[in-house]
């Protein structure tokens, strides 16, 4: 039986890798297998390539995977990059045909693609509450990994989460 994957889009990757915490990534759900498609892996640059790198070199918990040149995918991914990202449209074409779990926080980009057609996506913040739940990380560190994450230039809500996993029913 194959495990269903979470397909990682590189604002997460970023996002973790800023945060410092991108060795933990693929562990907060170690159920699921983590893979980066190529596409993606090519839109990330520098430092943060580096330390993906080395995540894949090493630890092997997350796998470049080869976008699919299968014909029904490969339409939806031309017809989506209309108006999205390479890596947001790769990773929705890939999930719908494949029934896996897409790893984004470009909420406005992939949140009525994933509801019309019944995609599971997880964010940035959703890995942080389930890392807090699993004790992985505290809150005093998921507030700091935030607060890093938006002086070093990403996009991420603003939330205390304190406040976020007493409110959040997941």
């Amino acid at each position: 039986m194959t495990k269903t994957k979470i397909v990682v889009d590189a604002d997460v990757i970023i996002h973790f890798a800023k945060g410092g915490y991108l060795g933990i990534l693929p562990t907060i759900f170690e159920t699921y297998e983590y893979i980066i498609l190529d596409k993606v892996y090519n839109e990330i640059k520098g430092t943060i390539k580096a330390q993906l790198d080395n995540q894949i070199l090493l630890l092997k918990n997350i796998m470049v995977t080869a976008f699919p040149m299968n014909m029904e995918i490969m339409k939806e991914y031309a017809r989506l990059t209309l108006n999205l990202g390479q890596g947001e449209s790769a990773c929705l074409a890939y999930c719908r045909y494949n029934n896996d779990v897409i790893g984004s926080s470009n909420l406005k980009d992939i949140e009525d693609y994933c509801y019309t057609h019944k995609l599971t996506y997880i964010t940035t913040l959703d890995f942080l509450y389930y890392a807090i739940k699993k004790k992985i990380m505290t809150i005093e560190q998921a507030n700091i990994f935030i607060a890093d994450v938006i002086t070093k230039g990403s996009k991420l809500p603003k939330v205390d989460m304190a406040t976020y996993v007493s409110k959040t029913i997941l």
